[in-house]
Protein backbone atom coordinates (compact mmCIF):
# COMPACT_ATOMS: atom_id res chain seq x y z
CA UNK A 1 0.00 0.00 0.00
CA UNK A 2 1.01 3.46 -0.36
CA UNK A 3 3.14 4.59 2.57
CA UNK A 4 0.95 7.44 5.24
CA UNK A 5 3.02 9.35 6.22
CA UNK A 6 0.45 10.45 9.06
CA UNK A 7 0.59 8.80 12.24
CA UNK A 8 -1.78 8.04 14.85
CA UNK A 9 -0.79 9.72 18.39
CA UNK A 10 0.94 7.81 21.07
CA UNK A 11 0.51 8.27 24.60
CA UNK A 12 2.61 6.70 27.28
CA UNK A 13 2.44 6.24 31.07
CA UNK A 14 -1.56 6.33 31.61
CA UNK A 15 -3.71 3.46 33.11
CA UNK A 16 -7.28 2.55 32.05
CA UNK A 17 -9.13 5.13 34.23
CA UNK A 18 -6.71 8.00 32.91
CA UNK A 19 -8.23 7.53 29.13
CA UNK A 20 -9.69 10.69 27.99
CA UNK A 21 -13.06 9.70 26.19
CA UNK A 22 -14.60 12.58 26.12
CA UNK A 23 -11.42 13.83 24.48
CA UNK A 24 -11.18 11.53 22.03
CA UNK A 25 -14.60 11.53 20.67
CA UNK A 26 -15.39 15.40 20.74
CA UNK A 27 -12.38 16.05 18.90
CA UNK A 28 -12.21 12.61 16.39
CA UNK A 29 -8.93 11.88 17.59
CA UNK A 30 -7.90 7.74 17.70
CA UNK A 31 -5.59 7.48 20.04
CA UNK A 32 -2.75 5.01 21.09
CA UNK A 33 -2.25 4.14 24.60
CA UNK A 34 1.59 2.51 24.12
CA UNK A 35 1.98 -0.70 26.55
CA UNK A 36 -1.08 -0.15 28.85
CA UNK A 37 -2.12 -3.88 28.74
CA UNK A 38 1.28 -5.13 28.44
CA UNK A 39 1.16 -6.91 32.46
CA UNK A 40 -1.93 -8.93 31.31
CA UNK A 41 -0.71 -13.08 31.61
CA UNK A 42 -2.27 -13.61 27.50
CA UNK A 43 -0.22 -10.79 26.66
CA UNK A 44 3.00 -12.21 28.36
CA UNK A 45 2.00 -15.94 27.03
CA UNK A 46 1.92 -14.89 23.78
CA UNK A 47 5.35 -13.02 24.34
CA UNK A 48 6.38 -16.08 25.22
CA UNK A 49 5.10 -18.55 21.88
CA UNK A 50 2.24 -18.74 19.85
CA UNK A 51 1.93 -22.22 21.23
CA UNK A 52 1.70 -20.37 24.89
CA UNK A 53 -0.79 -18.40 24.34
CA UNK A 54 -3.11 -20.67 22.50
CA UNK A 55 -2.75 -22.81 26.07
CA UNK A 56 -3.63 -20.06 27.86
CA UNK A 57 -7.33 -19.53 26.00
CA UNK A 58 -7.57 -23.42 25.77
CA UNK A 59 -7.58 -22.97 30.16
CA UNK A 60 -10.75 -21.14 29.97
CA UNK A 61 -12.73 -22.82 27.15
CA UNK A 62 -15.90 -23.83 28.03
CA UNK A 63 -16.38 -26.04 24.75
CA UNK A 64 -18.66 -23.84 22.96
CA UNK A 65 -18.53 -23.84 19.16
CA UNK A 66 -17.08 -20.63 17.69
CA UNK A 67 -18.14 -19.42 14.86
CA UNK A 68 -14.88 -19.68 12.17
CA UNK A 69 -13.73 -17.89 9.06
CA UNK A 70 -11.31 -19.66 6.29
CA UNK A 71 -10.51 -18.57 3.25
CA UNK A 72 -8.02 -19.79 0.82
CA UNK A 73 -4.44 -18.41 -0.06
CA UNK A 74 -5.28 -16.99 -3.17
CA UNK A 75 -7.48 -14.65 -0.92
CA UNK A 76 -3.98 -13.51 0.70
CA UNK A 77 -5.69 -13.19 4.17
CA UNK A 78 -8.65 -10.43 2.86
CA UNK A 79 -11.94 -11.11 3.79
CA UNK A 80 -14.29 -9.24 1.53
CA UNK A 81 -16.08 -10.07 -1.61
CA UNK A 82 -15.60 -13.05 -4.72
CA UNK A 83 -14.64 -10.95 -7.95
CA UNK A 84 -18.74 -10.67 -8.67
CA UNK A 85 -19.14 -9.18 -5.35
CA UNK A 86 -22.25 -11.16 -5.05
CA UNK A 87 -20.98 -13.52 -2.65
CA UNK A 88 -18.29 -13.64 0.10
CA UNK A 89 -14.85 -15.00 -0.45
CA UNK A 90 -14.39 -17.35 2.59
CA UNK A 91 -16.39 -20.01 4.43
CA UNK A 92 -17.85 -19.81 7.60
CA UNK A 93 -18.54 -22.63 9.87
CA UNK A 94 -19.25 -23.69 14.07
CA UNK A 95 -15.70 -25.11 15.49
CA UNK A 96 -14.75 -25.71 18.78
CA UNK A 97 -11.61 -23.65 19.49
CA UNK A 98 -9.20 -26.43 20.17
CA UNK A 99 -9.02 -27.74 16.68
CA UNK A 100 -9.07 -24.25 15.36
CA UNK A 101 -5.85 -23.65 16.98
CA UNK A 102 -4.76 -26.52 15.93
CA UNK A 103 -5.21 -25.63 12.37
CA UNK A 104 -3.68 -22.30 12.82
CA UNK A 105 -0.81 -23.71 14.73
CA UNK A 106 0.07 -26.12 11.98
CA UNK A 107 0.17 -23.11 9.63
CA UNK A 108 2.33 -21.10 11.46
CA UNK A 109 5.26 -21.51 9.39
CA UNK A 110 2.95 -21.42 5.98
CA UNK A 111 4.00 -18.55 3.37
CA UNK A 112 0.41 -19.30 1.59
CA UNK A 113 -1.75 -21.34 4.05
CA UNK A 114 -5.34 -20.56 4.15
CA UNK A 115 -6.56 -17.76 6.30
CA UNK A 116 -8.26 -18.52 9.61
CA UNK A 117 -9.80 -16.28 12.04
CA UNK A 118 -12.23 -16.26 14.94
CA UNK A 119 -14.39 -12.82 14.99
CA UNK A 120 -16.10 -10.51 17.84
CA UNK A 121 -16.66 -13.21 20.26
CA UNK A 122 -18.33 -12.79 23.75
CA UNK A 123 -15.33 -13.40 25.84
CA UNK A 124 -17.30 -14.09 28.96
CA UNK A 125 -19.59 -16.28 26.85
CA UNK A 126 -16.70 -18.57 25.20
CA UNK A 127 -14.11 -18.21 27.59
CA UNK A 128 -15.45 -17.44 31.17
CA UNK A 129 -12.88 -16.27 33.75
CA UNK A 130 -10.48 -14.75 30.95
CA UNK A 131 -11.12 -11.50 32.03
CA UNK A 132 -10.47 -11.61 35.87
CA UNK A 133 -7.04 -11.38 34.73
CA UNK A 134 -6.93 -10.01 31.34
CA UNK A 135 -9.36 -6.64 31.45
CA UNK A 136 -9.09 -3.03 31.36
CA UNK A 137 -11.30 -2.47 34.34
CA UNK A 138 -13.12 0.41 32.57
CA UNK A 139 -14.75 3.15 34.46
CA UNK A 140 -18.58 2.97 33.52
CA UNK A 141 -19.00 6.65 34.43
CA UNK A 142 -16.26 7.39 31.46
CA UNK A 143 -18.23 5.90 28.78
CA UNK A 144 -21.20 7.15 29.77
CA UNK A 145 -23.14 4.55 32.48
CA UNK A 146 -23.24 2.14 29.45
CA UNK A 147 -21.59 -1.39 30.09
CA UNK A 148 -18.85 -2.00 27.20
CA UNK A 149 -19.58 -5.23 24.91
CA UNK A 150 -16.20 -7.23 25.19
CA UNK A 151 -15.34 -9.07 22.46
CA UNK A 152 -12.21 -11.62 21.04
CA UNK A 153 -10.42 -12.04 17.55
CA UNK A 154 -8.07 -15.16 17.20
CA UNK A 155 -6.25 -15.87 13.64
CA UNK A 156 -3.22 -15.88 11.83
CA UNK A 157 -2.55 -13.33 8.66
CA UNK A 158 -5.61 -12.02 8.33
CA UNK A 159 -6.73 -8.33 7.13
CA UNK A 160 -10.17 -7.20 7.45
CA UNK A 161 -11.28 -4.58 5.12
CA UNK A 162 -11.99 -1.23 5.66
CA UNK A 163 -15.24 -1.01 7.30
CA UNK A 164 -17.06 1.04 9.80
CA UNK A 165 -18.75 0.24 13.06
CA UNK A 166 -21.30 1.80 14.71
CA UNK A 167 -19.81 1.92 18.12
CA UNK A 168 -16.56 3.38 19.68
CA UNK A 169 -13.69 1.06 19.97
CA UNK A 170 -11.02 0.48 22.70
CA UNK A 171 -9.18 -2.50 20.75
CA UNK A 172 -6.20 -3.89 22.84
CA UNK A 173 -3.37 -5.67 20.77
CA UNK A 174 -3.13 -8.67 22.61
CA UNK A 175 -0.79 -11.32 20.37
CA UNK A 176 0.88 -10.56 17.67
CA UNK A 177 1.35 -6.76 15.73
CA UNK A 178 -1.82 -5.11 14.29
CA UNK A 179 -1.74 -2.67 12.17
CA UNK A 180 -4.96 -0.04 12.01
CA UNK A 181 -5.28 1.99 8.80
CA UNK A 182 -7.79 4.42 9.84
CA UNK A 183 -10.14 6.73 8.03
CA UNK A 184 -12.46 9.84 9.45
CA UNK A 185 -16.21 9.43 8.59
CA UNK A 186 -16.56 12.00 5.68
CA UNK A 187 -13.77 9.73 3.43
CA UNK A 188 -16.57 7.08 2.62
CA UNK A 189 -17.36 8.21 -1.02
CA UNK A 190 -13.56 8.07 -1.68
CA UNK A 191 -13.40 4.32 0.12
CA UNK A 192 -15.83 2.48 -2.83
CA UNK A 193 -18.19 0.67 -0.53
CA UNK A 194 -19.13 -2.68 -1.50
CA UNK A 195 -23.19 -3.96 -1.31
CA UNK A 196 -24.96 -3.78 1.83
CA UNK A 197 -25.52 -7.12 1.63
CA UNK A 198 -23.73 -9.40 1.71
CA UNK A 199 -21.13 -8.12 3.58
CA UNK A 200 -18.02 -10.29 5.75
CA UNK A 201 -19.52 -9.17 9.18
CA UNK A 202 -22.64 -7.13 8.92
CA UNK A 203 -21.04 -3.88 7.54
CA UNK A 204 -20.27 -2.82 4.02
CA UNK A 205 -16.34 -3.24 3.01
CA UNK A 206 -14.14 -1.10 1.06
CA UNK A 207 -14.08 -2.52 -2.63
CA UNK A 208 -10.18 -1.11 -2.47
CA UNK A 209 -7.19 -4.05 -2.10
CA UNK A 210 -4.97 -1.56 -0.29
CA UNK A 211 -2.05 -3.61 -1.09
CA UNK A 212 -2.73 -3.15 -4.58
CA UNK A 213 -5.24 -0.38 -5.58
CA UNK A 214 -6.49 0.05 -8.98
CA UNK A 215 -6.47 3.72 -8.99
CA UNK A 216 -8.16 3.92 -12.95
CA UNK A 217 -10.95 1.89 -11.39
CA UNK A 218 -10.75 3.88 -7.89
CA UNK A 219 -9.02 7.18 -8.59
CA UNK A 220 -10.56 9.00 -5.13
CA UNK A 221 -8.86 6.92 -2.93
CA UNK A 222 -5.84 8.78 -3.39
CA UNK A 223 -8.17 11.11 -1.66
CA UNK A 224 -8.33 8.61 1.67
CA UNK A 225 -4.74 8.16 1.52
CA UNK A 226 -4.32 12.12 2.02
CA UNK A 227 -6.44 11.78 4.58
CA UNK A 228 -5.59 8.35 5.93
CA UNK A 229 -3.64 7.48 9.42
CA UNK A 230 -2.03 4.35 10.25
CA UNK A 231 -1.84 3.03 13.91
CA UNK A 232 0.64 0.47 14.94
CA UNK A 233 0.33 -1.64 17.25
CA UNK A 234 2.81 -3.98 19.70
CA UNK A 235 1.51 -6.59 21.90
CA UNK A 236 0.26 -4.86 24.86
CA UNK A 237 -0.98 -1.84 23.06
CA UNK A 238 -4.53 -0.07 23.17
CA UNK A 239 -6.03 2.04 20.20
CA UNK A 240 -9.42 4.01 21.20
CA UNK A 241 -11.34 5.59 18.27
CA UNK A 242 -14.35 6.84 17.35
CA UNK A 243 -17.80 5.27 16.08
CA UNK A 244 -17.95 5.41 12.06
CA UNK A 245 -14.31 5.35 11.70
CA UNK A 246 -13.31 3.79 8.86
CA UNK A 247 -10.54 1.19 9.59
CA UNK A 248 -8.72 -1.36 7.78
CA UNK A 249 -7.00 -4.21 10.33
CA UNK A 250 -3.64 -6.18 9.71
CA UNK A 251 -3.03 -8.99 11.40
CA UNK A 252 0.69 -9.19 10.80
CA UNK A 253 2.28 -12.21 12.60
CA UNK A 254 1.77 -15.83 12.35
CA UNK A 255 -0.83 -16.01 15.58
CA UNK A 256 -2.81 -12.67 16.39
CA UNK A 257 -5.31 -11.63 19.88
CA UNK A 258 -6.92 -8.61 19.90
CA UNK A 259 -9.30 -7.74 22.58
CA UNK A 260 -11.63 -5.24 22.16
CA UNK A 261 -15.19 -3.44 23.88
CA UNK A 262 -17.57 -1.61 21.84
CA UNK A 263 -19.79 1.03 23.91
CA UNK A 264 -21.90 3.76 23.15
CA UNK A 265 -23.23 6.50 25.39
CA UNK A 266 -26.61 6.61 24.26
CA UNK A 267 -29.63 5.24 25.96
CA UNK A 268 -30.66 1.93 25.71
CA UNK A 269 -34.30 3.08 24.04
CA UNK A 270 -32.75 4.32 21.03
CA UNK A 271 -32.78 2.44 17.49
CA UNK A 272 -29.67 1.90 15.42
CA UNK A 273 -29.47 5.06 12.73
CA UNK A 274 -28.51 2.16 10.31
CA UNK A 275 -32.57 0.93 10.14
CA UNK A 276 -33.01 4.81 9.65
CA UNK A 277 -30.53 4.90 6.76
CA UNK A 278 -32.20 1.81 5.18
CA UNK A 279 -36.00 3.41 5.67
CA UNK A 280 -34.29 6.47 4.00
CA UNK A 281 -33.01 4.33 0.80
CA UNK A 282 -36.62 3.06 0.87
CA UNK A 283 -38.49 6.28 1.22
CA UNK A 284 -36.10 9.12 0.07
CA UNK A 285 -32.96 8.28 -1.93
CA UNK A 286 -34.71 7.69 -5.14
CA UNK A 287 -37.41 10.79 -5.41
CA UNK A 288 -36.78 13.74 -7.56
CA UNK A 289 -33.65 16.18 -6.02
CA UNK A 290 -35.66 18.92 -5.17
CA UNK A 291 -38.07 17.28 -3.22
CA UNK A 292 -34.73 15.40 -1.72
CA UNK A 293 -33.28 18.76 -0.76
CA UNK A 294 -36.28 20.12 1.33
CA UNK A 295 -36.08 16.53 3.14
CA UNK A 296 -32.79 17.53 3.76
CA UNK A 297 -33.60 20.68 5.25
CA UNK A 298 -36.72 19.14 7.62
CA UNK A 299 -34.23 16.48 8.73
CA UNK A 300 -31.59 19.08 9.49
CA UNK A 301 -34.12 20.93 11.53
CA UNK A 302 -36.00 18.05 13.63
CA UNK A 303 -32.83 15.70 13.56
CA UNK A 304 -29.34 17.09 13.12
CA UNK A 305 -29.46 20.29 14.65
CA UNK A 306 -29.88 20.82 18.48
CA UNK A 307 -31.94 17.88 19.88
CA UNK A 308 -34.13 20.84 21.86
CA UNK A 309 -34.47 23.39 19.38
CA UNK A 310 -38.12 21.90 17.14
CA UNK A 311 -39.91 22.00 20.07
CA UNK A 312 -38.51 24.82 21.67
CA UNK A 313 -41.50 27.53 20.54
CA UNK A 314 -43.87 25.11 22.28
CA UNK A 315 -45.38 24.46 25.50
CA UNK A 316 -43.82 22.01 27.44
CA UNK A 317 -46.61 19.83 27.67
CA UNK A 318 -47.85 19.96 23.39
CA UNK A 319 -44.04 19.08 22.55
CA UNK A 320 -44.85 15.43 22.43
CA UNK A 321 -42.21 13.42 20.24
CA UNK A 322 -40.40 16.92 20.22
CA UNK A 323 -39.80 16.73 23.44
CA UNK A 324 -36.76 14.65 25.57
CA UNK A 325 -36.53 10.95 24.41
CA UNK A 326 -37.58 8.57 27.46
CA UNK A 327 -38.21 4.73 27.45
CA UNK A 328 -42.09 5.51 27.31
CA UNK A 329 -42.16 7.59 24.29
CA UNK A 330 -39.58 5.70 22.55
CA UNK A 331 -42.01 2.66 22.18
CA UNK A 332 -44.72 4.88 21.12
CA UNK A 333 -42.79 5.90 18.78
CA UNK A 334 -41.57 2.75 17.41
CA UNK A 335 -45.22 1.19 17.60
CA UNK A 336 -46.00 4.34 15.19
CA UNK A 337 -43.73 3.58 13.04
CA UNK A 338 -44.41 -0.25 12.33
CA UNK A 339 -48.06 0.68 11.94
CA UNK A 340 -46.79 2.97 9.00
CA UNK A 341 -44.52 0.21 7.44
CA UNK A 342 -47.16 -2.25 7.97
CA UNK A 343 -49.97 -0.46 5.89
Amino acid sequence: MTDIARKTPVIEGLTPDQIPFDDILAQQRPTIFRGMARDWPLVQAGLTSPRAAMDYLLEHDRGERFVGYTGGPEIRGRFGYDEGVTRLNFQTERTPLRAFLDRIEQGLELVDGPSLYIGSSDIDAYLPGLRAENDLGLDLVALGDETPLASIWIGNRTIAAAHYDMSNNIACCVVGRRRFTLFPPDQIDNLYPGPLDPTPGGQAVSMVDFDAPDFERFPRFRDALAAAQVADLEPGDVLVYPALWWHQVEALDPFNVLINYWWNAAPAFMDTPMTTLLHGLLSLRDRPDFEKQAWKRLFDYYVFGPADRAGAHLPEDARGDLGPMDDRKARRLRANLLNRLNR
